[in-house]
């Protein structure tokens, strides 16, 4: 029970445990002199229900700090599910909710923590197994070391590569260790090196062949921002949108202004993300199509280096649905200021 939860400040609070006591023992004064009892008995009765109310009013007070105390004890041991009781409308209270806000997020990055070691450690096992099966037979004399299981070989170990330095990318993202080197780009020049550098990539024996389309209105559209890293997202984006379009299927790059800003689009013809999903895609690891995404050696975290990339260059990325199929990614950058071009 706390009587005092109420008053909104502990100095009222405080107030408000010192009249209690005065009022205590101006009353059992009272009573026990207009009884006849000796001014002294009167006095320690007194001063005994004084201390008993002041014990019981004060209890309510300091109970979220023992609480407190006792969650941050049971933090140190690894629970991070504990919470306190914020009830309070005073400074207490706030401290109180604080500390709850606190909790949720220390057990939502434990949780996240937790999905990190697991996802990484999936990710890294399944190339590794393959290319250990591989030698293993090479080893044993099961197979003979042909060329093709060179280039499977080394299309897991490009993998796992790949895997290492977006992990590194993103731990440097989150940590803010990726200072931008910000100018001025000419973004018809920019969409036309990310189609070049992932055609080469499609033209490869094996490869999903697609065609490529860039739209530009107007020619001469400018944004500014890191052009490596900017380059960075447009090759992601442009990634997934060969790896879900059909053989023969075109994904499409288009810029436009809109207001007030400057709009990518990587469009494709692949069946598309469903609306509830769409935010979801951005998380690191996770994936819309698991069996798909493991055969075509997405790692699930391209997406969310994606997302930390444009917003800290102070835009928006998010994906919506193309009609009648397809997936339109949707990078929003803002549109600067005249500036010398590279």
């Amino acid at each position: 029970m706390r009587p005092l939860d109420p008053l909104a400040s502990i100095k009222l609070k405080l107030g408000a445990v010192i009249v209690a006591a005065v009022i205590v023992t101006i009353v059992v004064v009272s009573v026990g002199v207009g009884a006849g009892l000796p001014l002294w008995a009167c006095g320690l009765a007194a001063g005994a229900l004084a201390l008993a109310m002041i014990q019981f009013l004060a209890r309510g007070m300091t109970s979220p700090l023992r609480e407190m105390v006792a969650a941050a004890q049971a933090m140190a041991r690894g629970d991070y599910e504990r919470s306190v009781t914020a009830t309070s409308r005073d400074e207490v209270g706030e401290l109180a909710r604080a500390f709850n806000r606190m909790a949720a997020e220390l057990a939502e990055v434990e949780r996240m923590r937790r999905d990190l070691i697991a996802n990484v450690s999936h990710e890294l096992r399944t190339p590794i197994s393959a290319v250990q099966a591989v030698l293993e037979n090479i080893e044993d004399g099961v197979v003979r070391p042909e060329p093709e299981s060179i280039r499977a070989m080394l299309r897991q170990v490009e993998r796992l590569g790949g895997l290492v330095s977006q992990l590194l990318d993103l731990s440097k993202l989150e940590s803010g260790a990726v200072p931008l080197q910000q100018s001025a780009i000419r973004l018809n020049q920019l969409m036309n090196q990310v189609v070049d550098d992932v055609r080469l990539r499609t033209e490869q024996p094996g490869a999903k062949s697609v065609l490529f389309t860039v739209r530009m209105e107007p020619q001469d559209l400018v944004v500014r921002g890191d052009a490596e890293r900017l380059h960075q997202v447009l090759v992601n984006l442009v990634d997934n949108a060969v790896r879900h379009s059909p053989p023969g299927g075109t994904v499409t790059l288009t810029g436009h202004r809109n207001e007030g800003r400057v709009a990518v689009e990587v469009l494709d013809e692949g069946p598309g993300i469903p609306e509830e999903e769409a935010a979801r895609v951005f998380d690191r690891f996770y994936r819309l199509d698991h069996a798909r995404t493991h055969s075509d050696g997405g790692s699930g975290l391209g997406l969310s280096i994606a997302r930390w990339i444009v917003d800290l260059h102070g835009g928006d990325i998010r994906a919506e649905p193309r009609r009648p199929h397809g997936c339109r990614m949707v990078v929003e950058l803002p549109n600067p200021d005249p500036a010398p071009l590279l």
